[in-house]
């Protein structure tokens, strides 16, 4: 069965839509103050604000399909 190509607008609506989603919970671990914890690790709260600001940009940056 051959592979099928993607179009680039096809993967940036994709791909904008996976970094909206994680922007999402990363915000919502903010607003609800989720603790997340990796082995004995507590992850800051301020990581999730890191998070979700690099992942909005992110999303925003998939938006333009010109050129």
């Amino acid at each position: 069965m051959p592979l099928r190509t993607v179009d680039q607008r096809t993967y940036n609506t994709v791909t904008a839509a996976l970094f909206l989603i994680i922007a999402i919970v990363q915000l919502l671990r903010v607003v609800f103050a989720w603790p997340v914890q990796i082995g004995t690790v507590n992850i800051p709260l301020w990581c999730s604000v890191l998070a979700f600001m690099i992942a909005v940009g992110r999303t925003r940056g998939r938006g333009n399909t010109e050129g």
